[in-house]
């Protein structure tokens, strides 16, 4: 479901700032083939800084995704569109079919079969989040029996720990919100996902812990639907410079997203 009419979009659309316009356009070829409609629409999801939060200070938003994709809307020269849906699943599915011209998000070798991946901006340990009174207290005891680990339905830790965790339950999430209420009511040990997500998680869980150490690591990168391979140098360019720039280290500060790594450009 497509969050269009969420209070953090809404009032931005009203006070008419959710536009963006550029100064100078860029060659028309990365124009048309990233932006068809004339506008670059993004797809977002909420409740991580690596995508779009609520900017407690502004009002409006803030976030990894919302600050680079505004940011490349600007050089091409075209209106910038948020599209915030509510959970990273439909995000994906709708950078598959085309529905959104872009998303920033984990680029795993799954998801390079459905879509195109520029190179990397940043990496993020992954980890597990405990809420107090769990019977984990280190990352080796996660796989025992008994152990209740939740993901997000259909994320990359879906697919890794269902695969990798031999005695651990795997429980499924809906959202990032609900996996939340779910720790609170005891109905999970621990909560799998990349760091940066869990330290905002953690704020708002009283006594829960990100526990020490890691289970891997996720690269974000710039993804586009299949069929638009004419504007990838544009976007290994915007990578490379958006990092040299200083702007990727700019937005994980705005965004206060902690556990990340700016990639070394290649």
């Amino acid at each position: 479901m497509i969050l269009r009419l969420s209070g953090l979009v809404a009032a931005l659309a009203i006070a008419g700032s959710i536009v963006v316009v550029g100064a100078g356009a860029a060659d028309p070829e990365p124009q048309q083939v990233l932006a068809p409609t004339g506008k670059l629409r993004v797809g977002l999801y909420p409740g991580t800084p690596t995508s779009i939060l609520p900017d407690p200070q502004s009002g409006g938003p803030r976030g990894v995704g919302y600050d680079l994709g505004k940011e490349i809307a600007r050089r091409l020269g075209v209106p910038f569109e948020p599209v915030v849906f509510s959970k990273n699943a439909e995000v994906l599915e709708a950078v598959k079919t085309g529905q959104v011209d872009m998303v920033f998000t984990n680029a795993s070798a799954a998801r390079a079969k459905e879509m195109d991946f520029g190179p990397p901006y940043l990496e993020i340990e992954l980890g597990y989040l405990v809420p107090q009174g769990s019977p984990v207290t280190t990352l080796a005891g996660i796989d025992a029996p008994g152990v209740r680990v939740g993901v997000t339905k259909a994320s990359s830790s879906d697919a890794v720990l269902s695969r990798d965790l031999k005695s651990a339950e795997i429980v499924r999430a809906a959202t990032l919100a609900v996996a939340g209420d779910m720790m609170a009511a005891g109905q999970l040990d621990a909560f799998a996902t990349n760091k940066a997500t869990l330290f905002e998680m953690a704020e708002k869980l009283p006594g829960s812990k990100v526990l020490d150490g890691r289970w891997g690591v996720e690269r974000h990168a710039i993804a586009i639907p299949k069929g638009r391979d004419q504007a990838m140098a544009f976007v290994k360019k915007f990578t490379d410079d958006v990092k040299s720039e200083g702007l990727v280290k700019a937005a994980i500060a705005r965004a206060g997203l902690r556990g990340a790594m700016i990639t070394e450009s290649k």
